[in-house]
């Protein structure tokens, strides 16, 4: 079987990530959308709450499931059988950071790395850019998943 991961924080899900996933889930026979979970960076949505959101906007995608990980990602791929790693590309600045992560993998354990060029409809989406104007009332509506979007209304109502 051939088997993948999409790691991220997805802090929150955007419509780029699920892209991303999406075309993985094709290209591979079981997709793992990982969330890192980092015990020093307070998320606006918990690691539950992440991973809730993402089996709700990857439920019709019946070979992709979601999981959390600590630690090395190598570590964990080789924990869990995994052979690659599926990762979407931006820009520039994030294809020096992800290939530089890709060599070092590949070094320590000889985990494969694919790195996705994005839909250019999302190459200026980020998760921290969409929690940035959805705190400030902007619309971010075509940015996210329903129910992300939905999720964003809501956590920012609750700090008003």
């Amino acid at each position: 079987m051939r088997r993948a991961v999409c790691p991220g924080s997805y802090d929150p899900a955007t419509n780029g990530h699920l892209d991303i996933i999406e075309r993985a889930s094709v290209l591979f026979d079981e997709v793992v959308v990982a969330v890192g979970v980092n015990k020093s960076k307070k998320g606006l949505f918990s690691v539950e709450e992440r991973m809730e959101i993402l089996r709700e906007i990857t439920a019709k995608l019946p070979n992709v499931r979601v999981d959390s990980w600590q630690g090395l990602l190598v570590d964990y791929c080789r924990d869990n059988d995994i052979a690659a790693v599926a990762k979407g590309l931006r820009s520039v600045s994030d294809f020096d950071y992800e290939l530089q992560m890709a060599q070092m993998n590949r070094e320590l354990t000889g985990l494969e790395t694919l790195l996705m060029a994005n839909n250019p409809a999302y190459g200026f989406v980020s998760s921290s850019l969409v929690k940035e104007i959805a705190a400030l009332g902007g619309d971010i509506e075509n940015l996210v998943p329903p129910v992300v979007h939905e999720r964003l209304l809501a956590a920012y109502a609750k700090r008003d």
